[in-house]
């Protein structure tokens, strides 16, 4: 009997991100790439690749699921879920050995998201920052021009700060004046770099208190592949930071699980019955 497997489609508008997962809950492979202007087209050349490249045909995928900004436009998927519900199951089956995740916190390049969860894995809350690019990637993006970064290098070099600069602005356009105005007075750049991801966590913070976040806490989307982020959180909100090892792919995971869940429940019905 041919292995079954399920995938994931977490169709950002900066990536794509598909997982593919087997009968057992095991990641298989993924990959991402630029979202570009057909994120339809982007998927299926992914699927099949990522078919291709493990041998697995593409009747062997027995159900997809789509999430994520573009996710209505995914044609490959039989059904979509929200992000919402994407990454909480997402974090549930990447949280550490041992860990029961309470808080997601997913910074993207767009928009951030708090969930928060309940004993039982189930959502009781949560809060999105999709309005202000200060609260998202973008923000870091920005900055990190300013600095005459790449966005990778932003992470590690605010790591080596001593003594954060504090960057009061909330407005990516008035940050970015205010980085300007740093450099010109020749502040130290670890400094500066510190002092933009002590900013963004303070807006991320003050959302997922709000939203009634509670330890553990797992960091993902691409925020979660930034090292400088998971500290200036951890600081922010006093509670330890747990970022697991695929964090972009968390809600792609997630929807690929509830592909194999979804597609379980009439088997178990009609066992029941």
């Amino acid at each position: 009997m041919s292995q079954t497997y399920f995938a994931g489609i977490d169709a950002g508008s900066t990536y794509v991100k598909v997982a593919l997962m087997d009968e057992d809950k095991s990641l298989v492979t993924f990959d991402q790439h630029p979202t570009g202007i057909d994120a339809d087209g982007t998927s299926q050349k992914m699927i099949t690749a990522m078919a291709d490249a493990n041998g697995i045909q593409l009747d062997q995928i027995h159900k997809i699921i789509a999430t994520g900004y573009s996710r209505r436009n995914i044609s490959l998927a039989q059904d979509t879920v929200t992000e919402i519900k994407a990454h909480a199951h997402g974090a549930a089956w990447a949280a550490p050995d041992g860990i029961d995740i309470r808080t997601v916190i997913d910074i993207g390049g767009q928009d951030s998201k708090v969930i928060v969860l309940d004993d039982d894995n189930e959502i009781v809350n949560f809060a999105m920052n999709d309005k202000c690019a200060a609260g998202t990637g973008r923000f870091l993006e920005s900055l990190a021009r300013v600095l005459e970064l790449d966005i990778s290098e932003l992470g590690p070099l605010s790591l080596q700060s001593t003594m954060p600069l504090n960057i009061n602005s909330t407005c990516v356009v008035f940050a970015e004046s205010e980085v300007v105005s740093l450099v010109a007075r020749k502040k130290k750049r670890e400094d500066i770099a510190a002092g933009i991801h002590h900013s963004l966590a303070k807006r991320i913070a003050a959302m997922a208190r709000k939203a009634g976040a509670r330890a553990e806490i797992i960091l993902t989307g691409g925020g979660g592949r930034n090292a400088g982020i998971a500290n200036a959180l951890d600081e922010a909100l006093l509670m330890d930071i747990h970022v697991p090892e695929h964090p972009q792919l968390n809600g792609a995971i997630g929807a690929a699980l509830l592909a194999q869940y979804t597609d379980e429940q009439p088997a178990q019905r009609a066992c029941a019955v």
